[in-house]
């Protein structure tokens, strides 16, 4: 029988994002177009996961962020200026028979009641409703990599240039709405804020649950069932991303999913892991003796990458950049393997020659939000890093990840290290969302001894 995890005490749910604010949303984004545009932007649709069940639907995130309609097979357009309502929606018609299936269904006139949407029509209307709502707009934004959406605006362009002829102005053509929306959801408001930090607070509890059940002759999958059902207990939809519990050399994967192999007495495990609230996503990652005590070579490999990912987080302030964050920490770790000995030389030379990349693959940071790899651009252009602002939401995860090569002395093969934080920047300076999941060794090996 497994030991008991701390006590599964249900966390206070934060509010909901208002109405008020996708309407705020949707208002701002029409406020950057041109005269007599429109936006075009579909929902998800559900997949087929085998034959007749499908896949659980998750909505495209652009489309949640301005709506908060969580159905399938729903088209947002919006029309700046249009005195019957500028946001419209298209939706599933209601059908008791699939009703009595499904669940229920908005609906139009549920979209408008729920959704602040000024107008809605069932999908049913759509062929008759959607080109005459187009009608007369001369530019055009959807997102370019959606083939329903550019359909949309071919099959405008067509009822265009049949309408030139009785004086109507000519559709001159469509571009990408995607970076528009981008650039507003790099922004977090504090609702959305509040959604991120209970996900992180989810993922936290879900990786003290983790680390309180490890133990030799366990599964990597086992610590991965304990992480999700954490999720769900606590009113996540499921994990954001695909659940990585690497342990022994399987840590050295950076995208290790395959959570097969048992736990060894002498292994760390790594576990990258992060609850869904809302469609907002935790990303964490820690890294931990499945014994649950550090060996000399692992605790010394970790503080390496624990005093990296500290100084990082330190940095992470209003004006500075992912660029100079990430540049500190390559500096950091690259120092501790020359102390170690698992690099020779001069810090600054073998920055230069790029040897430490040989045990740091990856950046240090990316953006969080509805997506775990959020949108938003890095640099403001090809030249110059985007600074940080009060409102963006990022990771810092430096790692280290030791080949089980002849070269490498034999404590240090087979080990992978990482540490993961999600992190708001504030007018003061930073906000540590998931400080609620050890990390300092003693720390770790307090909470291990819990079991």
């Amino acid at each position: 029988m497994l030991p008991d995890p701390e006590s599964p005490t249900l966390l206070s749910r934060p509010p909901a994002i208002s109405v008020d604010e996708y309407r705020q949303r949707r208002e701002a984004l029409m406020a950057q177009l041109p005269d007599n545009a429109a936006v075009v932007l579909p929902g998800a649709e559900l997949m087929t996961r085998s034959r007749d069940s499908e896949f659980a639907f998750r909505q495209n995130s652009d489309f949640y962020y301005l709506t908060g309609i969580r159905e399938p097979d729903a088209l947002l357009v919006l029309l700046p200026g249009r005195a019957e309502g500028e946001s419209v929606v298209f939706c599933q018609d209601r059908d008791p028979t699939m009703e009595a299936w499904t669940g229920r269904r908005l609906g139009a006139e549920g979209v408008v009641a729920e959704y602040g949407i000024e107008q809605a029509f069932e999908n049913t209307d759509r062929d008759k409703q959607l080109l005459t709502l187009l009608a007369g707009r001369e530019l055009l934004y959807l997102p370019l990599d959606n083939t329903e959406a550019v359909s949309v605006a071919e099959d405008a362009l067509s009822d265009a240039q049949a309408g030139l002829r009785r004086g109507r102005p000519p559709l001159k053509g469509w571009l990408d709405i995607s970076p528009l929306i981008h650039a507003m959801r790099l922004i977090k408001s504090d609702a959305e804020i509040a959604l991120l930090r209970h996900a992180a607070l989810i993922s936290a509890h879900a990786h003290r649950r983790a680390m309180q059940v490890a133990r030799p002759g366990l599964c990597e999958f086992q610590l991965q069932a304990e992480l999700e059902h954490e999720f769900v207990w606590q009113g996540a939809s499921g994990p954001a991303y695909s659940t990585i519990v690497g342990s022994g050399a399987n840590a050295c994967v950076l995208h290790y999913i395959e959570n097969s192999a048992p736990l060894s007495d002498n292994d760390l495990v790594l576990i990258d892991a992060g609850a869904e609230f809302e469609l907002y996503a935790g990303d964490i990652t820690r890294t931990f003796p499945v014994s649950g005590r550090f060996s000399d070579a692992q605790r010394a490999l970790y503080q390496v990458v624990l005093h990296a990912q500290q100084r990082a987080v330190n940095a992470v302030q209003p004006g500075g950049t992912l660029a100079d964050i990430h540049q500190g920490v390559v500096y950091d770790l690259t120092a501790g393997l020359i102390e170690l000995g698992l690099l020779e030389g001069e810090v600054q030379a073998r920055i230069d020659d790029e040897s430490y990349r040989r045990f740091y693959l990856h950046s240090t940071s990316h953006w969080l939000g509805l997506d775990v790899h959020d949108v938003g651009t890095y640099r403001l252009d090809e030249q110059t890093p985007r600074p940080l602002a009060s409102g963006m939401v990022l990771t810092v995860e430096p790692g280290l990840y030791i080949p089980s090569d002849d070269d490498i002395p034999d404590a240090y093969q087979g080990i992978g290290i990482r540490i993961e934080d999600n992190v708001v920047v504030t007018n003061e300076g930073h906000e540590v969302l998931t400080a609620d999941v050890p990390k300092q060794v003693d720390e770790i090996e307090a909470l291990m001894a819990k079991k």
